[in-house]
């Protein structure tokens, strides 16, 4: 278990697909404004909704990745964090909460709820 100060990395769970490219879009602004305010709060986040770039350069070259690809990907950064953060749910989100809640990570279901650390910042520590 971390101690209580310790920086943790947390993964940012939620939906990533919408009724439309602007939904989908506010869903990605969502995931990263998150990961900003965890890094501000002295943690590290993990963005999953980042490889919204690689889905639209793998759709621009055929490389076909699947919803199961991605989650694969997911699954493989998600045992590597020490907490989870779950910003709305989805069908994606449900099932990496799920393996979240199996790797014992700390669940937070807001930002609000990720402590702020003293010494927040990652310059102020180096």
């Amino acid at each position: 278990m971390r101690n209580q100060n310790q920086r943790l990395r947390i993964y940012i769970a939620g939906p990533y697909t919408g009724k439309d490219e602007e939904s989908l879009w506010a869903n990605v602004v969502a995931a990263m404004d998150a990961g900003i305010e965890i890094y501000k709060r002295g943690h590290f986040p993990y963005v999953p909704h980042l490889t919204h770039f690689i889905d639209q350069r793998s759709l621009e070259t055929g490389a076909d990745l699947k919803w199961e690809d991605y989650l694969a990907w997911d699954k493989a950064w998600l045992s590597q964090c020490d907490a989870f953060l779950l910003l709305a749910p989805s069908p994606g989100a449900k099932l990496e909460l799920g393996w979240a809640k199996d790797l014992g990570l700390r669940i937070f279901h807001s930002i609000d709820d990720v402590p702020i650390l003293n010494e927040p910042r990652l310059d102020k520590a180096l």
